[in-house]
């Protein structure tokens, strides 16, 4: 295990997140399986990982109870707790904190995140006092760093950065969203005002654990024996301000290939960058319609239907999954939607792209 300079500790450059342990999945509820978990924790432990990650809202409450109970048999110098304040789930922050403290089986928390900033909740959690209550319970000893965590924009992410001097700050960053969301952009922010970066989702949530054939046949080619995941790791592990990585394993295999990808410091080199650029651009394409919004499409539709739009929709559907963000289409200002598609094929005949919009719109028929 590789460790990083923080403050005046180290940290694994390899955290523990505890938001995807294995769950009973015969079981009402789907609880942390325990004994199966526990086995992850003893073996990150015993391959040197000494931060680990967790929040209030976790498992449907239950994961700090887990993570107290299971590394409590650690002498507590030995590994970080990190959790969170979550306003979205109860606005006693107070009461919040001293139930954490019970969870984790602890009397201080090294590492206090105020959770999941966004651009709605921005104001409540500079308003509602919890930040200064914080700041002193870190006074008192019962907080070691304090930051965030943020899903905000990047003006939002600059202005709760400019608060006070906070410790560390916690980003969604992957070699993905680097590319075509705004991760880049908050790194910098970040950078800027010299705030250390512990980083989530750094394979997006799985998605980027196994990409379009094309893509990995690029980087197997370049690093055989490297496997897919491994280079998401490497791209952040790249970034000179980020301290921890934070991995979701929710078994022992996905534990001991992270183990070993941390095993060294090299990240990416040039080569392997431009290596993994070029994958990118063709799990893009091969993930996403190339609609450039020319809307010849749209004149002949007998539906009405404001096809770019939709394949807009459609494409951050590929990126990111789930049918919620499909539902999106329903609130189009469109007079068609793709539930009235026809299939004419006029769409696919005036497409310069030569998309198969007519496929498309059934699958989102079945779908939505």
């Amino acid at each position: 295990m590789i460790y990083n300079s923080f403050k005046d500790i180290k940290l694994s450059a390899l955290g523990m997140g505890n938001m995807r342990l294995p769950v009973k999945k015969d079981v009402d509820g789907n609880p942390i399986d325990r004994a199966e978990a526990q086995k992850i924790i003893d073996d990150a432990m015993s391959g040197g990982i000494n931060y680990y990650d967790t929040a209030y809202v976790y498992h449907s409450g239950e994961s700090e109870d887990f993570v107290g109970e299971a590394i409590s048999k650690y002498p507590r110098e030995s590994y970080h707790l990190a959790t969170k304040f979550s306003i979205f789930a109860k606005e006693d922050y107070k009461g919040m904190f001293e139930e954490q403290l019970r969870n984790l089986r602890t009397d201080y928390i090294d590492f206090y995140l105020i959770h999941c900033l966004t651009d709605e909740n921005i104001d409540k959690y500079l308003d509602c006092g919890c930040i200064e209550y914080f700041l002193e319970q870190k006074r008192l000893g019962r907080i070691k760093y304090l930051g965030f965590s943020s899903h905000a924009s990047v003006e939002s992410l600059e202005r709760f950065a400019s608060h006070h001097d906070w410790d560390f700050a916690q980003l969604q960053i992957n070699w993905f969203d680097w590319n075509y969301g705004t991760s880049k952009a908050e790194y910098e922010v970040l950078e800027k005002k010299n705030i250390p970066v512990i980083v989530m989702e750094p394979v997006r949530g799985g998605k980027l654990a196994s990409l379009s054939e094309d893509a990995e046949k690029i980087l197997k080619t370049a690093h055989p024996d490297w496997s897919i995941p491994a280079w998401a790791f490497r791209f952040v592990k790249s970034l000179p301000m980020v301290k921890v990585v934070l991995s979701g394993m929710s078994n022992l295999e996905q534990l001991n290939d992270n183990l070993s990808t941390f095993s060294d410091e090299n990240g990416l080199n040039d080569k392997d960058m431009q290596t993994l650029m070029t994958a990118c651009e063709v799990f893009k394409k091969n993930l996403c319609v190339p609609c450039t919004a020319c809307r010849y499409c749209c004149d002949d539709c007998p539906a009405q239907i404001d096809i770019p739009a939709v394949l807009s929709v459609y494409n951050d559907y590929k990126v990111d999954g789930g049918r919620g963000v499909l539902r999106r289409i329903n609130d189009l200002e469109s007079t068609g939607k793709p539930a009235d598609c026809v299939e004419c094929g006029l769409c696919k005949n005036h497409c310069p792209q030569n998309i198969d919009i007519t496929t498309i719109m059934q699958e989102i028929k079945e779908k939505i």
